[in-house]
């Protein structure tokens, strides 16, 4: 074998070696244009709105929250970006005709998708959200099959997390979704 010809099975080699090493890309469902915003004022933007809603409820019974694109987007952004092996990166929430429609990225081993998942949300007998995944995307990769309990404890998290000691006083009534916006209707009790 020539000089000539090691050189080019190991620059063969070493060309697989990095390749195996990076993430490949698998393709799945693109994102939507234009973008949702993901920003920390936004995340502080739906605190504010939540604990102005909670005030407004104590005194008249009635808590209306609304959450928009933006806020969600970004609070389920900076949520996924501080776990270790985060089941989405760099989500887009999209609240439209009733559904709330969610775009990412999810990494399995090397591979790495475009998914997108639709959730529907109602409410339950207790007054509580009920979040159900109604379809689910993930390209060529298969489905997670925890992916409807963790998107539910997500979004259970953040309704609880969000609305903190004043969601155990309050009964979820309406939920309704469009016009990008999610809007939560209750009461104290």
């Amino acid at each position: 074998m020539n000089s000539c010809t090691k050189n080019i099975l190991l620059a063969v080699a070493a060309l697989l070696a990095a390749a195996l090493a990076c993430t490949i890309n698998v393709g799945g469902p693109g994102y939507p244009t234009p973008a949702i915003p993901i920003s920390t004022e936004a995340v502080a933007g739906l605190q504010s709105n939540i604990q102005t809603a909670v005030a407004a409820g104590t005194e008249t019974g009635q808590v209306t929250l609304v959450f928009t694109e933006p806020e969600l987007t970004s609070y389920l952004y900076y949520y996924f970006e501080a776990q270790s092996s985060p089941l989405l990166t760099n989500p887009q929430v999209y609240l439209r005709e009733g559904q709330m429609r969610i775009y990412g990225t999810a990494v399995q081993g090397n591979l790495e998708a475009f998914v997108y998942i639709v959730l529907t949300a109602g409410v339950d007998d207790q007054g509580q959200i009920q979040i159900e995944v109604t379809s689910a995307d993930f390209g060529p990769m298969p489905v997670p099959v925890e992916l409807k309990d963790a998107f539910t404890a997500i979004i259970q998290e953040a309704y609880t997390g969000a609305l903190g000691p004043a969601a155990t006083g309050f009964r979820l009534e309406t939920v309704v979704i469009a016009d990008g916006t999610m809007t939560l209707t209750g009461r104290t009790r």
